[in-house]
């Protein structure tokens, strides 16, 4: 079965788990939410889909929204993994499975102190 851009979250924590910098810093990367995490981790999720209807049923050419949240015990760790995030995936690329991340730009941010963690909610769009 082909991968369409409800996949696009395999790419992102690919992207993710394989940079340095950003596990140098998160102990782990989670797909939508855990309850068991040792901070600092990171959360993704899509929130967001636009498909782009083609005259040729592409299932392609999509927009995806995926909100990352980078969870620590401190305001500046959570910053500091919010930027190594951010250097990871602002302006790339990747592939997966046949599925391809044409690009991944940063659209919007902000923060909040959730649950004893301070949290940088990344909102990145990803077209595929």
């Amino acid at each position: 079965m082909a991968k369409t851009s409800l996949s696009a979250g395999a790419i992102i924590r690919d992207i993710l788990i394989n940079d340095a910098d950003v596990m140098a810093i998160a102990k782990k990367v989670f797909p939508v939410v855990t309850d068991k995490a040792e901070l600092p981790y990171v959360a993704y999720r899509r929130s967001r889909l636009e498909h782009n209807t083609t005259k040729a049923k592409n299932p392609g050419a999509d927009t995806v929204q995926i909100d990352i949240n980078c969870y620590a015990a401190t305001y500046q760790e959570s910053v500091e993994l919010a930027e190594a995030v951010r250097a990871a995936l602002d302006y790339s690329q990747g592939e997966k499975d046949g599925l391809v991340m044409r690009s991944c730009t940063l659209a919007d941010g902000e923060e909040i102190y959730e649950n004893d963690a301070f949290v940088q909610c990344l909102t990145f769009r990803v077209q595929i």
